[in-house]
Formats: structure tokens, C-alpha cells, sequence
């Protein structure tokens, strides 16, 4: 599970990149993503796509991986959430927990707990 850990960091740091198409080859086609502005989940890479489009438009989110625990099927990690507004003030600063699952090496399930 290390090279899971491994890629999932790589992931983070694309997203904080803002590095879209790097993040997105690392997930399933249909990946099932929780949307965590709205509620619910968006599927599919272009869902994604769209939703961190119109996230990254409202806000400046970071989050850095603090720790990986592999947990039922996947991998648990927690993350330390850094949320500023377009202005650069400070929106939220926390922990959270994302659990993913993976098939065939790819991210299918994101679910933040």
C-alpha cells in the first residue's frame, strides 16, 4: 500500500498545483468524488473537472496529506486544510479525513469523513 501513499501524495500536489490534467490521470474514468461545497458526489473525470473548475473560482483551497492508514479496502489519510478566500483571508484551517479506494491503480472512490 506504500505506492498507493506514494501516488496519492503526488495527487495533492497536483491539486495544490493546480496541476488539473496531472490530478485528473489519476483517477478511474468514472470516479465518484464527494463534493464537498455542495454535498453529494459528482462521477466521472469531467465532473471533476468542472467541479474543482468552479471550486478554484471561489476559493484557494491547500491541503497537505499528514498521514496514510490503510482501512477497509483503501486508504484513509489525514490532511491538514488550509481555505483562503480570493483575497488571501483565512476561510478555514483544519484537519479532515479523506478515504479513497482504488481499482486497477486509479482513484474510483473519494469520500471525505
Amino acid at each position: 500500500m506504500v505506492a498507493e501513499h506514494e501516488f496519492l501524495k503526488a495527487l495533492y500536489a497536483a491539486f495544490n498545483a493546480r496541476d488539473l490534467e496531472a490530478a485528473l490521470a489519476g483517477m478511474h474514468v468514472d470516479v465518484v468524488w464527494a463534493n464537498g461545497m455542495d454535498g453529494g458526489t459528482v462521477q466521472g473525470r469531467n465532473a471533476v473537472r468542472g467541479y474543482w473548475t468552479r471550486q478554484w473560482r471561489l476559493i484557494d483551497p491547500r491541503v497537505e496529506p499528514q498521514r496514510f492508514t490503510d482501512e477497509n479496502g483503501g486508504t484513509l489519510v489525514e490532511v491538514h486544510q488550509v481555505v483562503r478566500d480570493l483575497e488571501g483571508g483565512l476561510v478555514a484551517d483544519q484537519m479532515v479525513r479523506h478515504h479513497f479506494r482504488f481499482e486497477k491503480g486509479l482513484v474510483k472512490t473519494f469520500e471525505i469523513r
